[in-house]
């Protein structure tokens, strides 16, 4: 028994030894795959605000586009009412530049009142 004691002991050494080891690495692999979630985390996070920010920018410009609709769909309908209208306004002495003034905003209420219904409905 005396000769295997330092043998015992040295393997019992050499066992804590590489239990000790093998749990550093474990640690290690720990704190290496948080640091790899932690930075897909950031990466996914800026991916989103940049995201966040092209819907925004896409929103604006959307509603840019609903406003100059607006705009052109108004000039039309008021340059056919003009036409439709100018000899009814003839008859009654009116300029048809007086006529097409009249009908502006009349017409622009109009064409804003169904861009919004038309908008709400899609949104439904």
């Amino acid at each position: 028994m005396r000769r295997f004691s330092p043998t015992v002991r040295t393997c019992a050494a050499a066992q804590k030894r590489l239990q000790s080891v093998s749990d550093r690495a474990a640690r290690a692999a720990d704190l290496l795959g948080t640091r790899v979630n932690v930075r897909a985390a950031e990466q996914n996070r800026a991916l989103l605000e940049k995201m966040d920010a092209r819907a925004e920018l896409q929103l604006r410009l959307q509603e840019t586009v609903e406003g100059l609709s607006v705009v052109a769909i108004s000039y039309y309908g008021v340059s056919l009412l003009t036409y439709l209208l100018a000899p009814i306004a003839y008859s009654y002495g009116w300029d048809k530049k007086y006529v097409s003034a009249a009908m502006v905003i009349p017409v622009v209420i109009g064409v804003m009142l169904m861009v919004r219904r038309i908008k709400k409905h899609v949104t439904k």
